[in-house]
């Protein structure tokens, strides 16, 4: 079963997406900051990261940032699920190291099919940046 670690500060979004991922057949390790998610990362190793931007603490552009630095969790694959989808944000997160971009509000399949895309990427080369954007259904 696939590892992945959900980060995400808005209690219903978090506990929404993750019975949905639960569903899908992955493990999930909920946690609700980036300073969580740096600390999760090395004592889990998921497979792959979501990680929200705007949280509290630290920010999901910092947990990137940390992610990416520390020799533990480099490799693990970043997906970044925001609201905020600005250029300027996509650029942030590219910058930061993130694998993929997944946009709020989330339609499961579209993330679904990004994290596949993503997984079956880092067993190979680098993962392209992607986009999407909808709703849960």
């Amino acid at each position: 079963m696939r590892k992945l670690l959900l980060a995400e500060d808005n209690e219903f979004s978090r506990e929404m997406l993750a019975r949905r991922l639960e569903n899908a057949g992955f493990e999930i390790i909920p946690v609700t900051n980036g300073r969580e998610a740096v600390l999760a990362a090395r004592q889990y190793q998921p497979d792959l990261i979501l990680m929200d931007l705007e949280m509290p603490v630290m920010d999901g552009r910092a947990a990137i940032r940390g992610l990416k630095t520390d020799p533990h969790t480099f490799r693990i694959p970043i997906i970044v699920v925001t609201a905020n989808t600005n250029a300027e944000t996509v650029a942030e997160a590219v910058a930061a190291g993130c694998a993929g971009f997944q946009e709020k509000p989330v339609i499961l399949r579209s993330l679904l099919a990004r994290i596949q895309e993503t997984l079956e990427a880092a067993q190979g080369s680098a993962p392209e940046l992607r986009t999407a954007s909808g709703m849960i259904t």
